[in-house]
Protein backbone atom coordinates (compact mmCIF):
# COMPACT_ATOMS: atom_id res chain seq x y z
CA UNK A 1 0.00 0.00 0.00
CA UNK A 2 1.34 3.45 -0.89
CA UNK A 3 2.24 5.91 1.82
CA UNK A 4 -0.72 8.05 0.83
CA UNK A 5 -3.07 5.24 1.85
CA UNK A 6 -1.74 4.85 5.38
CA UNK A 7 -4.61 5.24 7.86
CA UNK A 8 -4.55 7.82 10.60
CA UNK A 9 -3.14 6.63 13.91
CA UNK A 10 -6.48 7.38 15.54
CA UNK A 11 -8.12 4.49 13.67
CA UNK A 12 -5.23 2.21 12.71
CA UNK A 13 -5.08 0.52 16.12
CA UNK A 14 -8.76 -0.32 16.43
CA UNK A 15 -9.28 -4.05 16.97
CA UNK A 16 -12.16 -6.01 15.49
CA UNK A 17 -15.01 -5.23 17.83
CA UNK A 18 -17.23 -7.74 19.59
CA UNK A 19 -20.21 -7.00 17.33
CA UNK A 20 -18.18 -7.82 14.22
CA UNK A 21 -17.48 -11.26 15.69
CA UNK A 22 -20.77 -12.27 17.26
CA UNK A 23 -23.42 -10.71 15.02
CA UNK A 24 -22.20 -12.56 11.87
CA UNK A 25 -21.66 -15.71 13.96
CA UNK A 26 -25.24 -15.60 15.20
CA UNK A 27 -26.54 -15.15 11.65
CA UNK A 28 -24.33 -17.90 10.25
CA UNK A 29 -25.34 -20.42 12.92
CA UNK A 30 -28.99 -19.26 13.09
CA UNK A 31 -28.54 -18.64 16.79
CA UNK A 32 -31.08 -16.55 18.67
CA UNK A 33 -29.27 -13.25 19.11
CA UNK A 34 -29.51 -12.13 22.72
CA UNK A 35 -26.14 -10.46 22.32
CA UNK A 36 -26.76 -7.09 20.71
CA UNK A 37 -29.24 -4.83 22.51
CA UNK A 38 -31.64 -4.11 19.66
CA UNK A 39 -35.36 -4.81 19.75
CA UNK A 40 -37.18 -7.18 17.40
CA UNK A 41 -40.43 -5.23 17.85
CA UNK A 42 -41.51 -1.79 16.75
CA UNK A 43 -42.03 1.54 18.51
CA UNK A 44 -45.34 2.40 20.19
CA UNK A 45 -48.22 3.04 17.77
CA UNK A 46 -48.29 6.81 18.36
CA UNK A 47 -44.60 7.03 17.51
CA UNK A 48 -44.87 4.95 14.34
CA UNK A 49 -47.91 6.94 13.19
CA UNK A 50 -46.08 10.23 13.69
CA UNK A 51 -43.08 8.98 11.70
CA UNK A 52 -45.28 8.03 8.75
CA UNK A 53 -47.11 11.35 8.88
CA UNK A 54 -43.85 13.32 9.03
CA UNK A 55 -42.70 11.80 5.74
CA UNK A 56 -45.74 13.40 4.07
CA UNK A 57 -44.83 16.90 5.28
CA UNK A 58 -42.34 18.74 3.08
CA UNK A 59 -40.69 20.66 5.93
CA UNK A 60 -40.12 17.46 7.91
CA UNK A 61 -37.92 16.11 5.15
CA UNK A 62 -35.55 19.09 5.08
CA UNK A 63 -32.74 20.23 7.35
CA UNK A 64 -33.74 20.73 10.95
CA UNK A 65 -32.36 23.48 13.15
CA UNK A 66 -28.89 22.35 14.31
CA UNK A 67 -30.13 22.42 17.93
CA UNK A 68 -32.99 20.10 17.00
CA UNK A 69 -36.57 20.64 15.88
CA UNK A 70 -38.42 22.99 18.18
CA UNK A 71 -41.29 20.55 18.64
CA UNK A 72 -38.90 17.92 19.96
CA UNK A 73 -36.98 20.33 22.19
CA UNK A 74 -40.28 21.55 23.65
CA UNK A 75 -41.41 17.95 24.21
CA UNK A 76 -38.12 17.10 25.93
CA UNK A 77 -38.51 20.17 28.15
CA UNK A 78 -42.09 19.19 29.06
CA UNK A 79 -41.15 15.57 29.78
CA UNK A 80 -37.87 16.16 31.60
CA UNK A 81 -38.47 19.36 33.58
CA UNK A 82 -40.27 17.41 36.35
CA UNK A 83 -37.48 14.80 36.22
CA UNK A 84 -34.81 17.46 36.77
CA UNK A 85 -36.81 19.53 39.30
CA UNK A 86 -36.32 22.64 37.19
CA UNK A 87 -37.87 24.34 34.17
CA UNK A 88 -35.63 23.40 31.27
CA UNK A 89 -35.03 26.00 28.57
CA UNK A 90 -35.47 24.34 25.15
CA UNK A 91 -33.36 27.06 23.52
CA UNK A 92 -30.24 26.82 25.66
CA UNK A 93 -30.35 23.69 27.85
CA UNK A 94 -31.38 20.99 25.35
CA UNK A 95 -29.49 19.77 22.28
CA UNK A 96 -30.94 17.11 19.96
CA UNK A 97 -28.22 14.75 18.72
CA UNK A 98 -27.76 11.96 16.16
CA UNK A 99 -28.28 9.31 18.81
CA UNK A 100 -26.82 9.25 22.31
CA UNK A 101 -23.47 8.10 20.95
CA UNK A 102 -23.06 11.26 18.88
CA UNK A 103 -24.07 13.34 21.92
CA UNK A 104 -21.07 11.88 23.71
CA UNK A 105 -18.77 12.23 20.71
CA UNK A 106 -19.71 15.91 20.32
CA UNK A 107 -19.11 16.48 24.04
CA UNK A 108 -15.66 14.90 23.91
CA UNK A 109 -14.93 16.92 20.78
CA UNK A 110 -16.08 20.08 22.53
CA UNK A 111 -14.02 19.60 25.70
CA UNK A 112 -10.98 17.39 25.16
CA UNK A 113 -7.54 18.61 24.17
CA UNK A 114 -4.66 16.33 23.21
CA UNK A 115 -3.82 14.31 26.33
CA UNK A 116 -6.95 15.23 28.30
CA UNK A 117 -7.98 12.36 30.57
CA UNK A 118 -11.49 10.98 30.96
CA UNK A 119 -12.34 8.60 33.82
CA UNK A 120 -14.57 5.74 32.69
CA UNK A 121 -16.25 3.31 35.06
CA UNK A 122 -15.82 -0.32 34.00
CA UNK A 123 -17.60 -2.09 32.49
CA UNK A 124 -18.22 0.69 29.96
CA UNK A 125 -20.08 0.92 26.67
CA UNK A 126 -17.33 0.16 24.16
CA UNK A 127 -17.96 3.25 22.01
CA UNK A 128 -16.80 5.53 24.84
CA UNK A 129 -13.18 4.60 24.23
CA UNK A 130 -12.98 5.35 20.51
CA UNK A 131 -15.01 8.53 21.03
CA UNK A 132 -12.43 9.69 23.57
CA UNK A 133 -9.29 8.68 21.70
CA UNK A 134 -10.45 10.04 18.34
CA UNK A 135 -10.78 13.42 20.04
CA UNK A 136 -7.26 13.30 21.47
CA UNK A 137 -8.25 12.11 24.93
CA UNK A 138 -6.98 9.30 27.12
CA UNK A 139 -9.44 6.99 28.90
CA UNK A 140 -8.59 6.13 32.52
CA UNK A 141 -10.37 3.20 34.12
CA UNK A 142 -11.89 2.39 37.49
CA UNK A 143 -14.02 -0.75 37.84
CA UNK A 144 -17.29 -1.61 39.48
CA UNK A 145 -16.68 -4.77 41.48
CA UNK A 146 -19.13 -7.59 42.09
CA UNK A 147 -19.22 -9.16 45.57
CA UNK A 148 -17.36 -12.44 45.96
CA UNK A 149 -20.64 -14.31 46.40
CA UNK A 150 -21.70 -13.41 42.83
CA UNK A 151 -20.11 -16.67 41.65
CA UNK A 152 -22.38 -18.72 43.92
CA UNK A 153 -25.71 -16.96 44.15
CA UNK A 154 -28.14 -14.51 42.58
CA UNK A 155 -27.33 -10.91 43.46
CA UNK A 156 -28.84 -7.49 42.81
CA UNK A 157 -27.06 -5.17 40.42
CA UNK A 158 -26.92 -2.71 43.29
CA UNK A 159 -24.33 -4.96 44.94
CA UNK A 160 -21.79 -4.04 42.25
CA UNK A 161 -19.89 -1.23 43.95
CA UNK A 162 -17.57 1.60 42.99
CA UNK A 163 -14.67 2.30 45.37
CA UNK A 164 -14.73 6.09 45.68
CA UNK A 165 -11.16 6.20 46.99
CA UNK A 166 -10.06 4.25 43.92
CA UNK A 167 -11.95 6.73 41.74
CA UNK A 168 -10.30 9.65 43.51
CA UNK A 169 -6.87 8.06 43.01
CA UNK A 170 -7.34 8.17 39.22
CA UNK A 171 -7.63 11.97 39.08
CA UNK A 172 -4.59 13.85 37.76
CA UNK A 173 -3.98 17.41 36.62
CA UNK A 174 -4.95 16.24 33.12
CA UNK A 175 -8.37 14.86 34.12
CA UNK A 176 -11.20 16.73 32.42
CA UNK A 177 -14.25 14.57 32.88
CA UNK A 178 -15.91 11.61 34.62
CA UNK A 179 -18.31 9.44 32.61
CA UNK A 180 -21.02 7.54 34.47
CA UNK A 181 -23.73 5.25 33.11
CA UNK A 182 -26.97 4.70 35.00
CA UNK A 183 -28.98 2.51 34.56
CA UNK A 184 -25.81 0.68 33.72
CA UNK A 185 -24.98 -1.43 30.67
CA UNK A 186 -24.21 -4.32 31.12
CA UNK A 187 -24.64 -4.61 34.92
CA UNK A 188 -28.12 -3.04 35.21
CA UNK A 189 -27.06 -1.03 38.25
CA UNK A 190 -28.94 2.15 39.13
CA UNK A 191 -26.63 4.36 41.15
CA UNK A 192 -28.37 5.66 44.27
CA UNK A 193 -28.21 9.25 45.52
CA UNK A 194 -25.48 8.51 48.04
CA UNK A 195 -23.26 6.99 45.36
CA UNK A 196 -23.96 9.83 42.93
CA UNK A 197 -23.17 12.46 45.56
CA UNK A 198 -19.87 10.73 46.32
CA UNK A 199 -18.95 10.78 42.61
CA UNK A 200 -20.10 14.38 42.44
CA UNK A 201 -17.88 15.32 45.37
CA UNK A 202 -14.82 13.99 43.51
CA UNK A 203 -15.87 16.07 40.49
CA UNK A 204 -16.33 19.18 42.60
CA UNK A 205 -13.03 18.73 44.43
CA UNK A 206 -11.20 18.62 41.10
CA UNK A 207 -13.45 20.89 39.00
CA UNK A 208 -14.41 18.12 36.56
CA UNK A 209 -17.29 17.82 34.12
CA UNK A 210 -19.69 14.91 34.69
CA UNK A 211 -21.04 13.23 31.55
CA UNK A 212 -23.96 11.10 32.68
CA UNK A 213 -25.07 8.47 30.17
CA UNK A 214 -28.72 7.86 31.08
CA UNK A 215 -29.97 6.26 27.86
CA UNK A 216 -31.96 3.65 29.83
CA UNK A 217 -33.56 6.28 32.08
CA UNK A 218 -37.09 5.13 31.20
CA UNK A 219 -36.32 1.51 32.13
CA UNK A 220 -35.92 1.00 35.87
CA UNK A 221 -37.72 -1.60 37.89
CA UNK A 222 -39.57 -1.92 41.23
CA UNK A 223 -38.91 -1.43 44.06
CA UNK A 224 -37.39 1.74 42.56
CA UNK A 225 -40.17 4.28 42.09
CA UNK A 226 -37.99 7.20 41.01
CA UNK A 227 -34.82 7.29 38.94
CA UNK A 228 -32.02 9.21 40.69
CA UNK A 229 -30.25 11.73 38.43
CA UNK A 230 -26.88 13.18 39.39
CA UNK A 231 -27.75 16.54 37.79
CA UNK A 232 -30.55 17.05 40.35
CA UNK A 233 -28.31 16.67 43.42
CA UNK A 234 -26.64 19.53 45.30
CA UNK A 235 -24.96 21.95 42.90
CA UNK A 236 -24.05 19.25 40.39
CA UNK A 237 -26.36 20.63 37.66
CA UNK A 238 -23.70 23.25 36.95
CA UNK A 239 -21.10 20.63 35.91
CA UNK A 240 -23.28 17.85 34.46
CA UNK A 241 -24.30 16.98 30.92
CA UNK A 242 -26.97 14.26 30.76
CA UNK A 243 -27.30 12.01 27.69
CA UNK A 244 -30.65 10.44 26.77
CA UNK A 245 -31.93 8.27 23.92
CA UNK A 246 -35.12 8.28 21.89
CA UNK A 247 -34.05 4.95 20.41
CA UNK A 248 -33.86 3.20 23.78
CA UNK A 249 -36.99 4.93 25.10
CA UNK A 250 -39.19 4.09 22.10
CA UNK A 251 -37.70 0.88 20.64
CA UNK A 252 -36.28 2.78 17.68
CA UNK A 253 -32.53 2.34 17.95
CA UNK A 254 -32.02 2.73 14.19
CA UNK A 255 -33.48 6.23 14.12
CA UNK A 256 -30.44 7.71 15.87
CA UNK A 257 -32.22 10.43 17.85
CA UNK A 258 -30.84 11.37 21.25
CA UNK A 259 -30.35 14.51 23.28
CA UNK A 260 -28.18 16.33 25.78
CA UNK A 261 -29.56 18.18 28.78
CA UNK A 262 -27.45 20.57 30.82
CA UNK A 263 -26.65 24.17 31.69
CA UNK A 264 -26.10 26.57 28.80
CA UNK A 265 -22.42 27.09 29.65
CA UNK A 266 -21.78 23.35 29.04
CA UNK A 267 -24.25 22.57 26.24
CA UNK A 268 -22.95 25.35 23.99
CA UNK A 269 -19.58 23.68 23.39
CA UNK A 270 -21.12 20.29 22.61
CA UNK A 271 -23.36 22.20 20.19
CA UNK A 272 -20.35 23.97 18.66
CA UNK A 273 -18.74 20.59 17.96
CA UNK A 274 -21.94 18.95 16.74
CA UNK A 275 -22.52 21.54 14.03
CA UNK A 276 -19.14 20.45 12.57
CA UNK A 277 -19.89 16.72 12.95
CA UNK A 278 -23.45 16.16 11.69
CA UNK A 279 -24.82 19.73 11.45
CA UNK A 280 -28.38 18.53 12.02
CA UNK A 281 -30.32 15.40 12.96
CA UNK A 282 -32.78 13.54 10.74
CA UNK A 283 -36.04 15.43 10.69
CA UNK A 284 -38.93 12.92 10.34
CA UNK A 285 -37.74 10.83 13.28
CA UNK A 286 -37.41 13.92 15.46
CA UNK A 287 -41.11 14.58 14.82
CA UNK A 288 -41.94 11.00 15.77
CA UNK A 289 -39.92 11.03 18.99
CA UNK A 290 -41.56 14.35 19.88
CA UNK A 291 -44.97 12.70 19.42
CA UNK A 292 -43.91 9.87 21.70
CA UNK A 293 -42.80 12.21 24.48
CA UNK A 294 -45.99 14.27 24.09
CA UNK A 295 -48.10 11.12 24.32
CA UNK A 296 -46.20 9.96 27.42
CA UNK A 297 -47.44 13.04 29.28
CA UNK A 298 -51.01 11.73 29.18
CA UNK A 299 -50.61 8.00 28.47
CA UNK A 300 -48.76 5.34 30.51
CA UNK A 301 -46.31 4.56 27.69
CA UNK A 302 -43.25 4.23 29.91
CA UNK A 303 -45.14 2.52 32.74
CA UNK A 304 -46.51 -0.08 30.30
CA UNK A 305 -43.03 -0.54 28.86
CA UNK A 306 -41.57 -1.22 32.31
CA UNK A 307 -44.29 -3.82 32.97
CA UNK A 308 -43.56 -5.52 29.65
CA UNK A 309 -39.82 -5.62 30.34
CA UNK A 310 -40.36 -7.02 33.81
CA UNK A 311 -42.17 -9.95 32.20
CA UNK A 312 -39.34 -10.38 29.69
CA UNK A 313 -36.76 -10.36 32.49
CA UNK A 314 -38.75 -13.04 34.31
CA UNK A 315 -39.01 -15.25 31.20
CA UNK A 316 -35.26 -15.25 30.64
CA UNK A 317 -34.24 -15.46 34.29
CA UNK A 318 -36.28 -18.62 34.88
CA UNK A 319 -33.95 -20.74 32.75
CA UNK A 320 -30.91 -19.59 34.72
CA UNK A 321 -32.82 -20.49 37.89
CA UNK A 322 -33.51 -23.96 36.45
CA UNK A 323 -29.84 -24.40 35.53
CA UNK A 324 -28.74 -23.05 38.91
CA UNK A 325 -26.52 -20.49 37.23
CA UNK A 326 -25.97 -17.40 39.38
CA UNK A 327 -26.82 -14.05 37.78
CA UNK A 328 -27.19 -10.36 38.49
CA UNK A 329 -30.78 -9.11 38.69
CA UNK A 330 -30.79 -5.74 36.89
CA UNK A 331 -32.41 -2.71 38.52
CA UNK A 332 -32.61 -1.08 35.09
CA UNK A 333 -31.85 -1.47 31.35
CA UNK A 334 -32.47 -4.84 29.64
CA UNK A 335 -29.52 -7.11 30.26
CA UNK A 336 -28.86 -10.05 32.56
CA UNK A 337 -25.24 -10.77 33.47
CA UNK A 338 -24.91 -14.50 34.06
CA UNK A 339 -22.01 -16.04 35.96
CA UNK A 340 -20.65 -18.80 33.71
CA UNK A 341 -18.07 -20.38 36.03
CA UNK A 342 -20.24 -23.53 36.36
CA UNK A 343 -20.51 -24.04 32.57
CA UNK A 344 -18.10 -26.79 31.54
CA UNK A 345 -17.08 -25.88 28.01
CA UNK A 346 -15.37 -28.93 26.44
CA UNK A 347 -11.59 -28.60 26.83
CA UNK A 348 -10.87 -29.92 23.34
CA UNK A 349 -13.31 -27.56 21.59
CA UNK A 350 -11.85 -25.88 18.51
CA UNK A 351 -11.97 -22.07 18.63
CA UNK A 352 -10.89 -19.59 15.94
CA UNK A 353 -7.41 -18.14 16.47
CA UNK A 354 -8.74 -14.59 16.71
CA UNK A 355 -10.21 -15.44 20.13
CA UNK A 356 -6.81 -16.36 21.58
CA UNK A 357 -5.96 -12.69 22.08
CA UNK A 358 -9.29 -11.83 23.72
CA UNK A 359 -10.70 -12.34 27.22
CA UNK A 360 -11.63 -15.87 28.31
CA UNK A 361 -15.33 -14.99 28.19
CA UNK A 362 -15.10 -14.69 24.38
CA UNK A 363 -14.61 -18.44 24.08
CA UNK A 364 -17.49 -19.24 26.41
CA UNK A 365 -19.84 -16.96 24.44
CA UNK A 366 -18.57 -18.34 21.11
CA UNK A 367 -19.35 -21.87 22.26
CA UNK A 368 -22.78 -20.80 23.56
CA UNK A 369 -23.60 -19.24 20.22
CA UNK A 370 -22.38 -22.08 18.04
CA UNK A 371 -23.35 -25.12 20.09
CA UNK A 372 -26.31 -24.02 22.23
CA UNK A 373 -27.79 -21.67 19.62
CA UNK A 374 -28.08 -18.54 21.76
CA UNK A 375 -25.73 -15.60 21.26
CA UNK A 376 -24.53 -13.68 24.30
CA UNK A 377 -21.90 -10.96 24.53
CA UNK A 378 -18.61 -11.38 26.43
CA UNK A 379 -18.41 -8.40 28.81
CA UNK A 380 -14.61 -8.20 28.77
CA UNK A 381 -15.22 -6.05 25.65
CA UNK A 382 -16.36 -3.42 28.15
CA UNK A 383 -13.16 -3.53 30.23
CA UNK A 384 -9.58 -2.40 29.76
CA UNK A 385 -7.22 -5.33 29.13
CA UNK A 386 -5.81 -4.87 32.62
CA UNK A 387 -9.20 -5.77 34.08
CA UNK A 388 -10.33 -8.53 31.67
CA UNK A 389 -10.09 -10.96 34.57
CA UNK A 390 -13.04 -9.25 36.26
CA UNK A 391 -15.26 -10.29 33.32
CA UNK A 392 -13.94 -13.77 32.52
CA UNK A 393 -16.82 -15.61 34.25
CA UNK A 394 -19.73 -13.57 32.89
CA UNK A 395 -21.91 -13.42 29.78
CA UNK A 396 -24.41 -10.67 28.91
CA UNK A 397 -27.86 -11.66 27.66
CA UNK A 398 -30.26 -9.00 26.31
CA UNK A 399 -33.98 -9.45 26.97
CA UNK A 400 -35.24 -6.65 24.68
CA UNK A 401 -36.95 -9.23 22.47
CA UNK A 402 -40.52 -10.43 21.99
CA UNK A 403 -41.73 -12.91 24.57
CA UNK A 404 -41.94 -15.73 22.03
CA UNK A 405 -38.30 -15.26 21.00
CA UNK A 406 -37.25 -15.27 24.65
CA UNK A 407 -39.21 -18.49 25.21
CA UNK A 408 -37.41 -20.06 22.23
CA UNK A 409 -34.09 -18.95 23.72
CA UNK A 410 -35.07 -20.52 27.04
CA UNK A 411 -35.73 -23.84 25.29
CA UNK A 412 -32.30 -23.76 23.67
CA UNK A 413 -30.52 -22.72 26.87
CA UNK A 414 -31.97 -25.79 28.60
CA UNK A 415 -29.51 -27.76 26.43
CA UNK A 416 -26.83 -26.43 28.79
CA UNK A 417 -27.92 -28.80 31.53
CA UNK A 418 -25.40 -31.59 30.76
CA UNK A 419 -22.60 -29.01 30.79
CA UNK A 420 -23.32 -27.61 34.26
CA UNK A 421 -20.71 -28.54 36.87
CA UNK A 422 -22.15 -29.95 40.08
Amino acid sequence: MGKGFTPAARVSKFEKDVWSIFTPLAAETKAINLGQGYMNFGPPEAVQKAAKEAIEIVESNQYSHPKGRLRLRNAIAASYSPEFNRTLDPETEILVTAGANEAMYATFAGYLDEGSEVICIEPFFDQYISNITMNGGKPVFVPLRAPERAKDTIISSHEWRLDIDELRSKVTDKTKMIVINTPHNPVGKVFDEEELLAIGKVAEENDLIILSDEVYDRLYYPPLNKFPRIATLGNLWERTLTVCSGGKSFAATGWRVGWLIGPEHLVKYSFAAQTRVVFSVNSPCQEAVAAGLEASLTQPIFQDQIAAYLKKREILAKVFDELELPYTVPEGAYYILVNTVKIDVPQDYSFPEELDSRGGDFKTCYWLTKEIGVAAIPPSEFYSKEHWGLAKDFARFAFCKTDDVLEQAVERLRKLKPYIKK
